[in-house]
């Protein structure tokens, strides 16, 4: 026995209900367009949430101790907060020559033999700066200073790892030095 084939109707017409004559549904509507918008902010909120810690993490990952980490963040944050902020410690830091002013200020790491060490990279209009603290085993606090004039900057690479997605940033000088700057905070370009 043959049976005629059976058609199923258009997705489109499957479920076409005229609106009711009241406006109910204008109302629904209205709603379930708020909830949506509601929840693409929270998205969107949540992402960024997302993004910093993830910046947190990768900047945590590189201390030997997070007790040591998070000490010297707060002593470099309180260091910031006494002086008055970071244009005042470029100021108070370097010796600032006349006309030379700050562009951008960013937290980061300086690469070296014995590990990574966290401090700020200051960026003026006639030198680098990269400033950091050191403990010994007393306790003491040393501010130590990379001072780089651009003059003597030969090359600047920007790279960034293909398995870890965080930025480099190689500076090779005049005098045959190379310096590592890495795992920006936050990161533009410079």
């Amino acid at each position: 026995v043959e049976r005629p084939p059976i058609y199923l109707p258009a997705p489109s017409n499957q479920y076409n209900v005229p609106p009711p004559a009241d406006g109910s549904l204008t109302i629904k509507q209205s709603r379930l367009n708020s909830m949506l918008h509601r929840m693409y902010k929270l998205g969107k909120k949540l992402k960024k949430v997302d993004n910093i810690a993830h910046r947190v993490r990768e900047q945590i990952r590189l201390g030997p101790k997070v007790t040591e980490l998070l000490t010297r963040k707060l002593i470099m944050g309180a260091k910031i907060l006494q002086v008055g902020g970071v244009e005042k410690i470029f100021k108070q830091s370097f010796s600032v020559r006349g006309g030379e002013k700050l562009l951008k200020v960013s937290q980061c790491y300086l690469s070296t033999t014995a590990g990574p060490i966290a401090g700020l990279l200051f960026i003026s209009t006639i030198e680098m700066h990269y400033i950091y603290l050191l403990y010994n085993i007393f306790g003491d606090i040393s501010i130590f200073v990379v001072l780089i004039p651009l003059t003597k900057i030969e090359k600047v690479n920007q790279s960034e790892n293909v398995n870890n997605p965080q930025k480099y940033i190689e500076i090779d000088t005049a005098d045959n030095f190379d310096f590592w700057f890495m795992r920006f905070l936050k990161y533009e370009k410079y």
